[in-house]
C-alpha cells in the first residue's frame, strides 16, 4: 500500500469534502423545511407527509444512513481544518499584519466552530425528541399521529424558545457556510463572490426563518385554542 495520503486527506481535498457535504446538508434542509411546512395546513396534511416518508420502507433507512454519514464527514473534516487553521493562525496573522492586510472575517465566519458544535447537540436532541418520542396513533388510519407529538412539544415555551434560538444559530452557520462551500468547490470567482455572500445570507434567513416560524405558530395556535 502507498504511504502517501489520499487526496481527500489533503487540505484541498478536505475543503472540497467540507464544501460538498455542506451543500448536501443544505439541500436536505430545504427538502426538510418544505415537508415541515405542511404543519401549517393542519394535522391531516402533516401526518400524510410523515406517513409517505415512513411508507418508503428500507429506502428511508438508507437515506437516513447516508445523511448521517454526510453529517459525520462534515463534522470530522471541519474540526480537522479548524485545528490546522488554529495552529497556523499566529503565523498567518503576523504575515497579514506586516503586509497591511485587513481582515475579512465576519461574526458568522469566526463562530463557525461554535455554531457547528451547537448544531450537533441540537440534532441529537431533535432526533431523540421527535423520531424516538412517544408513538401516538391516529384512530381513523392507524398511522402514527406525529402532529399530536409536535403539538405537545411546542406547547412548552422553553422548548419552543430553544428551537427558535437554535434556528438563529443555524442561520448564522449557513450565512457563511453557503458561500464558503461554493468557493471551496470552485463555483465562485472574484466577480461572483459578492453575489454569493449576499445570496447565502438571503437563503440563510429564509431557511432559518422558515423553520423558526413553525414552533412559534404551533405555540400560539395552542394558546388561542385554549
Amino acid at each position: 500500500m502507498s504511504s502517501r495520503p489520499s487526496f481527500f486527506s489533503s487540505t484541498v481535498g478536505s475543503k472540497i469534502l467540507i464544501g460538498l457535504t455542506g451543500l448536501l446538508l443544505f439541500g436536505f434542509l430545504i427538502a426538510h423545511l418544505l415537508g415541515n411546512l405542511s404543519l401549517l395546513a393542519g394535522a391531516n396534511a402533516f401526518n400524510l407527509y410523515a406517513y409517505k416518508l415512513e411508507s418508503l420502507g428500507p429506502l428511508i433507512y438508507m437515506a437516513e444512513a447516508g445523511l448521517l454519514a454526510i453529517f459525520l464527514v462534515h463534522i470530522v473534516k471541519t474540526l480537522g481544518m479548524y485545528r490546522l487553521n488554529s495552529a497556523a493562525r499566529p503565523a498567518r496573522y503576523q504575515e497579514k499584519k506586516w503586509a497591511g492586510h485587513t481582515s475579512r472575517k465576519t461574526w458568522s465566519s469566526t463562530t463557525m466552530a461554535l455554531t457547528g458544535l451547537f448544531i450537533l447537540v441540537f440534532v441529537v436532541v431533535h432526533v431523540r425528541t421527535f423520531k424516538f418520542g412517544p408513538w401516538y396513533v391516529e384512530q381513523d388510519t392507524g398511522h402514527r399521529d406525529l402532529y399530536r407529538l409536535v403539538a405537545e412539544i411546542y406547547r412548552n415555551p422553553l422548548y419552543t424558545g430553544f428551537y427558535v434560538v437554535a434556528m438563529g444559530l443555524i442561520g448564522m452557520h449557513l450565512n457563511h457556510g453557503i458561500s464558503s462551500a461554493a468557493q471551496s468547490l470552485g463555483l465562485s470567482n472574484e466577480r461572483l463572490s459578492r453575489n454569493l455572500v449576499l445570496g447565502g445570507r438571503v437563503l440563510a434567513v429564509l431557511i432559518a426563518g422558515g423553520f423558526a416560524i413553525l414552533p412559534i405558530y404551533m405555540y400560539f395556535a395552542h394558546q388561542v385554542a385554549q
